[in-house]
């Protein structure tokens, strides 16, 4: 007796399949600002990556498993298109409970808003009306999203006999679209506490300058105060201005800051 064959499906055409990577890929290359610098954050060659974009080759192994870790996605890039593989109802802001009130909109930050790339902030210090902090943060965008990154200055923690390693310094946060700016969301690894910064464009400055308010979520201390202006002035990825920003970083008297930032910061002045 012959036994009834199985139905076998038919095997996929490899250049069905280099164009559906190639099609993912060029989707999720969009949230960057170029392929020349999003090739330089993955490690991956120019040349090839193009190759990847027009579906002229698969990567090996361990660079697909790069990208799919740089965006936030898994290896059916290669076989599904990519808006059925995300599914949006994973997102915090689109859970049932909430999805009304806040939905897509607030996480679509769009690069002519508050642009990726580095930059420098200055904010008056918690702890002295006399003093600013100077720091630097990053900001990328990958699946979908907006996110904030950086380090609080050693130098302004040991100011306050705070003691802690690099790792314990790093701050990371969410950026969200606000009605005439945006508004970034941080906290520190393992921490309780966060951090809300609301900026806007401030135009009357030749260069890309953002002012707003930091703000932080801590019990309130006659010594200390929990906000304070902030302005985010936007480096994009210069190696030199990044390089020089990093080494100004730390605790600075009001002499150490230019007139149009003093002015913009009024330290001095009470926040309302």
């Amino acid at each position: 007796m012959i036994s009834p064959s199985k139905p076998t499906c038919p095997e996929p055409d490899p250049s069905e399949l280099r164009a559906v990577f190639g099609q993912n890929l060029r989707h999720l290359s969009k949230e960057h600002s170029s392929i020349a610098s999003l090739c330089r954050k993955l490690g991956i060659n120019r040349t090839q990556f193009n190759r990847y974009l027009t579906g002229e080759s698969f990567p090996r192994p361990d660079v697909l498993h790069k990208i799919c870790r740089f965006f936030g996605v898994d290896a059916r890039i290669l076989l599904e298109p990519v808006a059925t593989i995300k599914n949006p109802n994973e997102s915090l802001l689109d859970h049932p409970q909430i999805r009304a009130f806040f939905g897509r909109q607030p996480a679509e930050v769009p690069e002519s808003l508050f642009p990726s790339g580095f930059y420098r902030f200055i904010r008056g210090s918690f702890y002295s009306e006399d003093h600013y902090v100077v720091g630097l943060v990053h900001v990328t965008r990958r699946s979908g999203y907006t996110f904030i990154r950086g380090y609080e200055p050693s130098k302004v923690l040991g100011n306050v006999g705070i003691r802690i390693p690099a790792r314990e310094r790093e701050y990371r946060g969410v950026v969200l679209r606000q009605d005439e700016g945006v508004m970034a969301i941080t906290m520190r690894r393992h921490s309780m506490s966060c951090s809300i910064t609301y900026l806007t464009l401030e135009r009357i400055f030749p260069a890309p300058l953002w002012e707003g308010f930091a703000a932080r979520s801590a019990r309130e201390k006659p010594t200390t105060r929990r906000v304070g202006r902030v302005i985010y002035q936007h480096l994009g990825e210069s190696p030199s201005a990044i390089r020089a920003a990093a080494r100004q970083a730390g605790l600075k008297a009001d002499t150490d800051i230019q007139a149009p930032h003093l002015a913009l910061l009024r330290n001095q002045e009470e926040f309302r």
